[in-house]
């Protein structure tokens, strides 16, 4: 049984024709790892990435309000892979009716039409589009404003950020311990890359998204 909301992300790659196809294919499997790595954040349940067209892809969150989270930890993951490659993204929150058969190429559902039709309005230059259930002109706005700050992370500073945005908040020796550095090198990082206060401002929208769907669907 699905729960009454879900979220999904359709994005492809920026400048993948000027990229070996190689390069291409190592950036959707950071994406993809990436994905396996947000599932894990609550429910575990499989993110269905799915590659679209050479260089799109889509995945679904079953916790929704992790989907801006989970969108900056996708772009950091690919900025530590390759900073001349990214990605732009549309989010959408509502229900769905199937996740398809074997991955979501033939899935259904209003957050899966919203989240396309978004992707397809955006104009060439734009980055980021959020839609759907609880989400209104506000919530664009800081997505922008969020996903902004990630054309200007250097790689070591996405790679020690992709970690930091694990809701489970891990500290600078957590981080440490993965990335084989002192914990002064993993605060440098985080502090060149504004990963505090954008962790901060992550939780306190993500409180807003969960009441405002809890409300919608009470």
């Amino acid at each position: 049984m699905f729960p009454s909301a879900i979220a999904v992300l359709t994005g492809d790659l920026i400048g993948s024709t000027g990229h070996p196809a190689s390069a291409t294919d190592s950036a959707m499997q950071r994406i993809a790892e990436a994905a396996v790595g947000i599932a894990g954040w609550s429910s575990a349940a499989d993110p269905r990435f799915t590659r679209f067209r050479g260089d799109g892809w889509q995945i679904y969150l079953e916790d929704p309000q992790y989907c801006l989270r989970a969108a900056l930890t996708i772009a950091a993951a690919l900025r530590a892979h390759d900073p001349g490659l990214a990605t732009r993204l549309s989010i959408a929150i509502g229900p769905a009716e199937t996740l398809g058969s074997t991955d979501l190429s033939d899935a259904a559902g209003e957050a899966f039409q919203l989240s396309g039709r978004a992707f397809d309005a955006m104009p060439k230059s734009g980055r980021i589009a959020i839609t759907g259930t609880g989400i209104g002109e506000r919530d664009g706005i800081i997505a922008r404003q969020m996903f902004e700050r990630t054309s200007r992370w250097t790689a070591a500073q996405a790679e020690a950020v992709a970690i930091y945005l694990h809701p489970d908040n891990p500290t600078l020796h957590d981080i440490a311990l993965r990335l084989g550095i002192t914990p002064q090198a993993v605060n440098y990082r985080l502090g060149g890359g504004g990963a505090v206060n954008l962790r901060s401002n992550l939780q306190l929208w993500e409180e807003v998204i969960a009441h405002d769907l809890a409300i919608a669907h009470g």
